[in-house]
């Protein structure tokens, strides 16, 4: 593509034509403020009219983000006509927000607030709207809490919704300054094939996205004499934490990370990474039945509750290819009340399990009805790592400076394989690894199985497993990419053996509970730090190596897949179909 040179603010860059005025500002290290224009994931261009920029021949002001670039042209970013114009525009939007800055959830990491504060806003010059909450505080959601009071009309969420996730539940309602962002037909977000999968809330510049938090009920079941609660934290957890509290993004702070619940108060601290082992020994297990007895192949992974709903309302047809292993979250709840009730001498009833996860869509896990195999609700309260970063706050903890302490026994021990669980790939790397084992009896000549590591959005891979033959798999993670995938399958050209899919891009690092900012770098820091915990911290590889699962199968559930494995550990699918119910008046 042909080089053109513009001048912007006196400074001369060369890019190609084409470029937006917003891109090669960035180029001259010149940062345009925007809310709308730019955010991993998708492109809502000219949106919010933050963004804009004189360019001298044009009558009017540009959206940098969608104005292309020519040779020899001239672009001012900080004339005085554009800095009054960004401050009317961000005046306007602050007169048609809720005053609620301080006791948000995105106060400090909101960017209406940073944009404001950037474009030199010093008083709001209009009459402020009036916000009843009525109407437009949706709560119906498990896992997500949508407030069409703060939204900006951005577009951002419509546009992750619509093209990274392929759901579609959002969408632009009504015009001018009537204009919101809602559900089709204006539905909760319950009655809507709406995941919970949160990524609409990672791309949200304000508050008008967020999970619902439970960190009261939590805090009461702390409190509670007669409760024992214990806790379990999810792979991705270790890696991603720590961003709460000013550390790089990438590092890894299991230990702290265990020190704090204990402070919180938590009777035991155990860990979703000896359950995560537990699913591969499981899954493992299943994948090789199928495969020996003319099993429906591909068989595909189920520990991802978003993608689990996306296939029930997309794909129902093809329910039967899911493995039918609880999630590592629902796998530990039905153990803690069984497994570890009797190891303790502790009545069930009485015991409190809160996981802590990345995944918005793990509260809507734990709340379907299947989920109650032990004969209580397998997991009580769910924690986003944005939720445990406020209750560690809000304890006066001061995390940095906590020592690296260990996790509680009997289900507290795990393998490198159950720690990259929290990676787009790692499910199956792990799955291999013990797979390899069951059907050979033998250690996988490299533990390592790069092809189905990074964030290209759908990996294959393929190796020989003696005497099987060659094996095919493939790895998909975002909804979109697994679509792309389940087409295959319903047309019948899928020659996979072993498919993994994660909801969100990334994998569970780049869940929608996890710090925000979450961008791909951000993802490949966090599962570059699952990796180090694998393949240098970790003593034991493999799953079915763990010798705490090796106990639990000889003391409990005496075998895979036996009858005990199989009602507390594997569950069942509900067709949901994608036809949005009809609501009387």
């Amino acid at each position: 593509m042909a080089l053109v040179t513009v001048t912007i603010d006196d400074i001369k860059v060369e890019v190609e034509s084409g470029t937006t005025v917003y891109e090669a500002a960035k180029k001259a290290g010149i940062n345009i403020p925007t809310l709308c224009a730019w955010f991993e994931g998708g492109h809502t261009p000219g949106q919010c009219r933050v963004c804009v920029a004189e360019v001298e021949g044009q009558r009017n002001l540009v959206a940098s983000c969608v104005f292309p670039v020519a040779d020899g042209m001239k672009i001012h970013t900080k004339s005085e006509r554009v800095r009054k114009a960004r401050r009317l525009v961000v005046e306007l939007l602050l007169a048609d927000h809720p005053q609620e800055c301080t006791y948000c959830v995105r106060n400090g990491i909101c960017e209406l607030q940073r944009v404001a504060e950037q474009v030199g806003v010093k008083e709001v010059r209009f009459s402020r709207t009036e916000f009843p909450e009525e109407g437009m505080i949706d709560r119906s959601s498990p896992s997500v809490v949508r407030d069409g009071r703060k939204c900006i009309g951005c577009m951002r969420c419509v546009t992750v919704c619509e093209n990274v996730q392929t759901v579609s539940v959002l969408t632009p309602a009504w015009r001018g300054s009537e204009m919101r962002v809602v559900p089709a037909f204006d539905l909760p977000l319950a009655e809507t094939n709406c995941v919970a999968c949160g990524q609409c809330i990672l791309a949200c510049p304000v508050g008008a996205l967020y999970e619902k938090d439970d960190v009261e009920k939590v805090w009461e079941a702390l409190e509670d004499p007669t409760k024992h609660v214990v806790v379990q934290e999810a792979p991705a957890i270790r890696a991603a934490l720590g961003e709460e509290f000013g550390l790089p993004p990438g590092t890894l702070v299991t230990g702290k990370m265990i020190a704090a619940l204990r402070r919180l108060g938590f009777d035991k601290v155990f860990d979703t990474n000896f359950t995560a082992d537990l699913t591969i020994v499981e899954e493992g297990n299943e994948l090789v039945k199928r495969v020996k007895e003319g099993g429906k192949l591909p068989m595909i992974t189920s520990c991802s509750p978003g993608w689990i709903k996306f296939c029930e309302h997309f794909y129902p047809d093809l329910l039967d290819h899911l493995s039918t292993c609880k999630s590592p979250q629902q796998m530990f709840g039905a153990l803690a009340k069984t497994y570890y009730a009797e190891f303790a001498g502790i009545d069930p009833a009485n015991i409190v399990v809160v996981s802590i996860m990345p995944c918005t869509a793990k509260k809507f896990e734990a709340q379907r009805p299947e989920m109650k195999d032990s004969g209580f609700r397998d997991v009580d309260f769910v924690l986003t790592t944005r939720e445990l970063a406020r209750m560690i706050r809000e304890a006066g903890i001061d995390f940095t400076n906590l020592p690296d302490e260990e996790p509680d026994a009997p289900m507290g021990e795990y393998t490198g394989a159950g720690t990259i669980f929290g990676a787009t790939g790692g499910v199956m790397e792990a799955a291999l690894r013990s797979a390899y084992y069951i059907i050979t009896g033998k250690i996988m000549p490299s533990l390592d199985i790069m092809p189905v590591r990074g964030l290209e959005g759908v990996k294959e891979a393929s190796l020989d497993i003696p005497p099987i033959g060659r094996v095919k798999v493939a790895v998909a993670h975002g909804l979109g990419n697994a679509r792309k995938l389940m087409d295959l399958i319903r047309e019948g050209k899928a020659d996979y053996t072993f498919i993994e899919v994660m909801c969100c891009p990334g994998g569970c690092v780049g869940g929608g509970g996890e710090p925000i900012p979450t961008t791909m770098e951000t993802r490949a820091k966090r599962a570059g730090a699952l990796y180090v915990d694998d393949s240098q911290v970790q003593k034991i590889r493999q799953s079915h190596e763990n010798p705490s699962v090796i106990k639990l199968y000889k003391n409990f559930l005496h075998e895979p897949l036996g009858h005990k494995s199989h009602k507390l550990l594997h569950t069942h699918y509900t067709p949901r179909g994608t036809n949005i119910p009809h609501r009387e008046n």
